[in-house]
Formats: structure tokens, C-alpha cells, sequence
């Protein structure tokens, strides 16, 4: 997903949309993950936005819940302009519909973030610890979106996108499955230099401090940054056997916590 060719129209009407997908999947198919990249791939490459970051968000895994594997839906962030919106809701929900696996739920959700309002947070902090419904969902969600729906099977994941709408607005939850270059991240680095290339905006240890610019960081081969306080934040451990690297990217174990 790079920079596109041409340069969107201009508008006075920038905005930033919150695309939340769930329940694409079956048991032998790619993931929801998967398929979010691959919906951002397609927006940057037909020019219709800018893809700023795409989130997995864990939900409650209760056995009144039916979920394929792991129960967590995923949220694209996309800067586009009004002239662009009803071709990524058309784009989205065609896309959806179509790869979704066999069997699946899928659901879409797809507003304006200054319209996320905190009943929408709020929700989607619900879905992490309660079962909720698909009419719970629409009930909060009415009047706020641009379209929330379901594209197949009984539409039971309009229930995980909604939540993953409202728990990428709320700044603090979710892993980066996708931000710029960082999939592709490799290698021994300072944090500014992390910073300048990617996507990530914070460098910081596993207790929260920030790390200095010119510590050098093994990000090793999981580099996956979480959404902390609105940012795209890299948590790393002190390495201490070791002069020439200050910090190693936090384990995987550590950061599915977050």
C-alpha cells in the first residue's frame, strides 16, 4: 500500500472514516485481518483515499458467542474527501460481500469519525466484556453511521464492526495490523529513525516510558505497534546483555494483552 499516483480531487470537505469489518472468515479461510488489508490495498489503489492504519480489536470469547477462532473484528482508518465516500461505501460493502468465506456473518460499519459519539465507545468497550446483540447494535448505531449492515450469512457481525469502530475512536485498544512500512520492518534502528519511516508516532518501554531518539531497537520479526492514547505506539524491553542494542520489540505474548 503506497502513495497513490494521482492526487485526490480537491475539497473542502476532508474527512476521516472508520471502516469496521467482522466476521469474514470461516475455519479454513484467510482471516478478517486479511481481508481489511486487502480493502485498504483497494482504496489506496483506485485513488479514493489515504489509508492511515488498520486495527484488530479482541472481543469477548464466550460460548454464547459463535466467532471463528479468536472473536476480534478489524478497523480501517481512510482520510478521503466527500466527493470519495459513497465510492469506498460502495467499494466496501462489494467487497465484503463478495470474499467473504463461505458461512460466514459478515458485517460492515463505515462512519465518519467526528461522528463516532461515546454511545459508539462505549459499546464497543462493552463487546470486550458482555454479550451483545445484533439489535443492541443497531440500536446504538442509528442516526451515527453512514451505513452499518449485513452482507452475509445471519449479519451477525454487524455486531463486531460496530464495536471496532468504537474502540478504534476511543484511542486505546487494538493492535496495528497494518500502518505504513511497518509490516515490512526489519533490522536495527534508532527510534527516531522508526519514526520517520513509518508509521509509528511513539517508541516506548513496556512500562510506559518514552525511549530516547538515538537508542538503537532490534525490532526483531513481530513489529506490531498499538493504538495508545490515539497513536501508533511500539512497545520495547530494555535488552541488557547486549552494548550495541538498548531495546527489543516487546514480546508477542505481551503485547496481544493490550
Amino acid at each position: 500500500m503506497g502513495s497513490c499516483v494521482d492526487p485526490m480531487p480537491e475539497s473542502s470537505g476532508g474527512k476521516t472514516l472508520l471502516i469496521g469489518i467482522d466476521d469474514t472468515d470461516n475455519l479454513i479461510s484467510r482471516g478478517t485481518g486479511f481481508r481489511a488489508r486487502q480493502l485498504g490495498e483497494l482504496i489506496e489503489s483506485g485513488n479514493f483515499g489515504k489509508l492511515r492504519g488498520i486495527t484488530r480489536h479482541q472481543l469477548l470469547v464466550d460460548p454464547a458467542i459463535p466467532y471463528t477462532s479468536h472473536n476480534s473484528s478489524a478497523c480501517l482508518e481512510v482520510e478521503t474527501v466527500d466527493e470519495n465516500v459513497h465510492k469506498i461505501v460502495e467499494l466496501a460493502e462489494n467487497y465484503v460481500e463478495i470474499f467473504s468465506a463461505p458461512g460466514s456473518d459478515a458485517g460492515i460499519c463505515i462512519v465518519d469519525a467526528e461522528m463516532v459519539d461515546s454511545q459508539i465507545v462505549y459499546f464497543g468497550r462493552s463487546a470486550k466484556i458482555r454479550v451483545l446483540s445484533m439489535h443492541d447494535a443497531l440500536t446504538v448505531s442509528h442516526g451515527n453511521v453512514i451505513v452499518h449492515k449485513g452482507l452475509t450469512g445471519d449479519h451477525g457481525g454487524i455486531i463486531g464492526a460496530l464495536a471496532a469502530v468504537g474502540l478504534r475512536k476511543s484511542g486505546n485498544d487494538g493492535i496495528f495490523i497494518w500502518s505504513s512500512n511497518v509490516r515490512e520492518l526489519t533490522g536495527i534502528h534508532t527510534a527516531s529513525w522508526i519514526k520517520r519511516k513509518t508509521g509509528i508516532e511513539e517508541v516506548l518501554s513496556s512500562s510506559l516510558k518514552k525511549v530516547n531518539d538515538d537508542d538503537l531497537i532490534d525490532v526483531g520479526p513481530w513489529p506490531r505497534p498499538l493504538l495508545l492514547n490515539g497513536r501508533v505506539t511500539l512497545l520495547v524491553d530494555r535488552v541488557l546483555e547486549e552494548d550495541s542494542v538498548e531495546w527489543r520489540v516487546a514480546p508477542k505474548e505481551y503485547i496481544k494483552k493490550f
